[in-house]
């Protein structure tokens, strides 16, 4: 019995003081400091996984040797398992934390269809992670089996000034990005810009976001040429602008020329800047400015020729290439060029197309627009009315705002059409109404005429009628009477002084 009392003490003993040492050993109470200070936070955890580890390999033994209870073992794998989430927990604040992506390049290109896209190489540097296991000594199985040198789920999108996405696809996924193997993604710009904003969503929801300047294809070795105004309606004998923006994608060149064809030598052309003050033959491009703004300013001869129709579309191209390409093209002579040779010749070029139209311009010519008459009288009149526009007029209406009363006849009131450079006379009568006042009154002659659809005014034409009053006959031939005597009277008087 005694025998078995000591055993029983010695057991008791013992299962107090490995109580108690598991319990010194694993207490691990948290600093305040471990989130602001993550990596000495990780080694905290680390060596209390450490302890909790061996004290739980301790126990089984113990156990296995019929010394200490289940109860002891499960408490000493509860300290474990605890210890154990708290050193993933954190290990994966620091991989999180130190987790980078950055941007190894971003180059736009222009397809032949004429849309801009742009190739993005993202690598993950977060590299550092292999010198925290090193530093730590943690233990490879599991440093490995979290992937510190993997991203996870990293979202991509293209955004411009407004932190709108210019994108497509608007968003792009990778499912992981390797330290050390750099990816590439591709995206079609909805929006032509030469710098972006890279938007980038990854790991534990870190966010990232940068503006880029975006490098050029220099592969192409020639200048890209677009231009929003490509077609236009211009009037004969009228001048226009077609806008021009020049992009280079080269790293041979950076200065070329600007050349005209299949354009109608009776248009004349020249190229200019953006403003429109300096006459431009030849663009140089820096490393600060890889995009130029210019104009392409032509003017239409005033009559259609053969070679410039009204009405029939002028398609032509503007190129820009080095200096020897745009001789080799000139010396070829007059030729109509087809795109398909000009894709040969690997140049930028733009395609623009010129659609002549005519205008008719009315011109109302009247000989004489003031008149005299007695109130029983009537202004007969005539106008001339000339087409001197580029087009025919048609549906040309007459009117006449005549005052109150008055009557009114225009021959003819109407013409059918009125043909280039062709004139017509229209004659007009005016009478006044009985018993009007003497005075001055106006009539006003309005002219209007149809081309192509649009609404041709002429000049209006004011005609001022005097209203003279009806002359006294006897009062006219008494005074007459008394004139005559008078004159009569002098004359006999200065007879007879002669005669004294």
């Amino acid at each position: 019995m005694p025998k078995k009392i000591l055993n029983l003490f010695v057991f008791t003993l013992i299962s107090f003081v490995v109580w108690s040492g598991a319990g010194a050993q694993t207490y691990n109470p948290f600093n305040q400091r471990d989130d602001q200070y993550r990596l000495l936070g990780l080694k905290r955890a680390k060596e209390a996984f450490e302890v909790a580890r061996t004290e739980y390999d301790r126990q089984q033994k113990l156990f296995e040797k019929g010394l200490i209870t289940r109860a002891d073992v499960d408490r000493a794998r509860g300290i474990f398992s605890d210890a154990e989430v708290n050193y993933q927990q954190s290990l994966l604040a620091v991989l999180f934390e130190e987790q980078y992506i950055s941007v190894i390049s971003a180059v736009k290109s222009q397809t032949s269809g004429g849309n801009k896209r742009v190739r993005l190489t993202l690598a993950n540097t977060s590299g550092g992670t292999e010198e925290f296991s090193k530093l730590l000594n943690i233990d490879d199985a599991l440093f490995r089996s979290l992937q510190p040198d993997i991203i996870h789920n990293v979202y991509v999108s293209l955004l411009n000034d407004e932190n709108a996405i210019i994108s497509q696809p608007y968003e792009v996924k990778i499912s992981e990005l390797q330290f050390g193997s750099p990816q590439q993604v591709d995206f079609s710009l909805l929006q032509d810009v030469d710098a972006a904003t890279v938007f980038l969503i990854y790991g534990n929801g870190n966010q990232r976001s940068m503006k880029i300047f975006l490098q050029k294809d220099v592969t192409a070795n020639k200048v890209i040429v677009q231009s929003e105004q490509f077609s236009q309606e211009v009037e004969l004998g009228k001048k226009t602008n077609f806008d021009l923006t020049l992009e280079l994608f080269s790293g041979v060149n950076n200065t070329f020329s600007l050349e005209v064809i299949n354009l109608p030598e009776q248009i004349s052309r020249h190229f200019g800047s953006a403003e429109g003050g300096v006459r431009l033959r030849e663009v140089k491009f820096t490393e600060s400015s890889r995009t130029k703004k210019a104009s392409l300013q032509i003017a239409l001869p005033d009559r259609s020729t053969d070679e410039v129709l009204m009405d029939q579309p002028i398609p032509f191209y503007v190129l820009a290439a080095p200096n020897d390409q745009i001789e080799r093209i000139t010396e070829v002579g007059p030729k109509v060029w087809t795109e398909e040779e000009l894709n040969t010749l690997d140049v930028g070029y733009v395609k623009l197309v010129l659609v002549p139209r005519g205008k008719g311009e009315l011109l109302v010519r009247a000989p004489q627009l003031f008149h005299s008459i007695l109130g029983s009288e009537t202004v007969d009149m005539n106008i001339d009315l000339i087409n001197e526009g580029s087009r025919r007029l048609d549906q040309i209406e007459i009117k006449a705002d005549v005052p109150l009363d008055w009557s009114k006849e225009i021959s003819p009131t109407s013409i059918n059409s009125l043909d280039i450079g062709k004139e017509t006379r229209v004659n007009l009568r005016f009478k006044p109404p009985e018993n009007i006042s003497v005075g001055k009154y106006e009539v006003r002659i309005q002219t209007s005429g149809m081309s192509n659809g649009i609404l041709i005014a002429g000049s209006d034409k004011i005609v001022t009628i005097e209203i003279r009053p009806d002359a006294n006959v006897l009062g006219t031939v008494a005074i007459v009477l008394f004139i005559i005597g008078i004159v009569g009277g002098v004359v006999v008087y200065g007879i007879r002084l002669s005669k004294r």
